[in-house]
């Protein structure tokens, strides 16, 4: 794409020096490409007379979503791009772009066109006034719909998601899963210390996290077809926002990334004890084989379920996939021996039954494997 063609300064765009802006609309994207210039046209038009900015913030986007972006940049003050090199997650851009920037009121929209940025004048004015200190753009609400922007599939999980949200919520929110909505700056000072910062609902973390009742103003909007690019979601978004409700539940002691850990081990046992059933107890096969086969099943179903889900932000592909599948062999095993030979001796020489120094190596294990993963196998870059 010729960028050329998009850094020309819009309508509007000052040349001058600028007032400060009083919004700041943050816009995570990932192969949005396509809809950036769009974006920042439809801005242009809606908050005429309004002093404003747009971050782009970029999850290193091979489509040239951030190469887009600054070449409006390059031509429009107004424009700012953050592109995150080994970094991922829409929450955690939202937090990154909200950060960079030092408008009174923020805004957050998705960069697929299908949030109905009209509104923002009114989330503003709703801001300012005091009436609200947090104004969500609605589907739920009279004169909100979802129907154009919905497959069936995803109308399902998401309103899964509004209904599970709505038991934990401190106040009644009728769209907790959405992605667009405005916020006070001082709001988000107050509540971003305590933000998990994972997945992709932001708003329900910023809720959950605000400790108390907020105001708050939900304005209807109808959810749009998308113009270009692909949707992100799917059922692994449903298992972070379960994640993040648990994270919550317990107050954050321990980290989201370890619990989900943890839990796709669980998984792993399932499928050991399905291949040691089969393999020994149904085709024949010696145990010592059987258990070498289950247990290469089981750590290979491990990797790929935390590729998948735990570590979707540091998603391995292609031959890095395969080293880190190697590593992982590696660390497990490691992680293996290590489960024997504390269990061992705390059994000979700790005084505990052989149940609870099993549990005891057991919990190292997972310690372990966790940690060993998070520094050789999914290492931020």
């Amino acid at each position: 794409m010729d960028d050329t063609t998009t850094a020309q300064p819009l309508a509007g765009a000052a040349l001058a020096p600028r007032p400060p802006a009083r919004l700041s609309v943050i816009i995570p994207c990932y192969n949005e490409a396509p809809n950036v210039p769009e974006m920042v046209r439809r801005l242009d038009a809606t908050l005429a007379g309004i002093a404003w900015e747009a971050v782009f913030v970029d999850d290193d986007s091979p489509d040239g979503t951030a190469a887009v972006a600054k070449g409006i940049a390059a031509a429009d003050p107004r424009v700012r791009c953050i592109r995150r090199v080994g970094r991922r997650g829409l929450a955690s851009a939202c937090i990154e772009g909200v950060l960079s920037s030092a408008a009174p009121h923020v805004a957050v929209i998705d960069g697929d066109l299908q949030h109905d940025e009209t509104l923002l004048p009114a989330m503003l004015a709703l801001l300012e006034s005091g009436e609200a200190e947090l104004v969500i753009g609605s589907r739920h609400v009279e004169g909100g719909s979802a129907a154009a922007g919905f497959t069936t599939w995803r109308a399902r999980l998401s309103e899964a998601g509004t209904a599970l949200a709505a038991r934990v919520l401190p106040m009644p929110v009728s769209d907790p899963m959405s992605g667009f909505f405005a916020l006070k700056r001082e709001v988000f000072e107050e509540v971003v210390p305590r933000l998990n910062g994972t997945g992709f609902k932001i708003l329900l973390d910023v809720i959950l996290s605000a400790g108390r009742p907020l105001r708050v103003r939900e304005l209807a909007y109808g959810f749009r077809a998308r113009q270009a690019g692909e949707s992100k979601l799917d059922a692994t978004v449903m298992v972070e926002f379960l994640g993040l409700l648990v994270d919550k539940a317990i107050g954050g002691i321990l980290p989201l990334r370890f619990l989900s850990f943890a839990a796709v081990g669980l998984v792993g046992v399932v499928a050991h004890m399905a291949v040691l059933a089969l393999a020994h107890g149904a085709m024949g096969l010696g145990f010592g084989p059987s258990m070498a086969l289950a247990t290469l099943v089981a750590m290979t179903v491990n990797f790929v379920v935390n590729n998948r889900l735990t570590y979707r932000d540091r998603r391995l592909r292609g031959l890095a996939m395969l080293r880190g599948l190697a590593l992982f062999y590696l660390v497990c095993g490691v992680g293996a021996l290590a489960n024997n030979g504390v269990a061992a001796l705390l059994l000979e020489g700790g005084g505990l039954g052989w149940g609870l120094a099993g549990v005891a190596g057991a919990v190292m294990t997972v310690v372990w494997n966790y940690v060993m993963s998070a520094t050789l196998v999914w290492r931020a870059r």
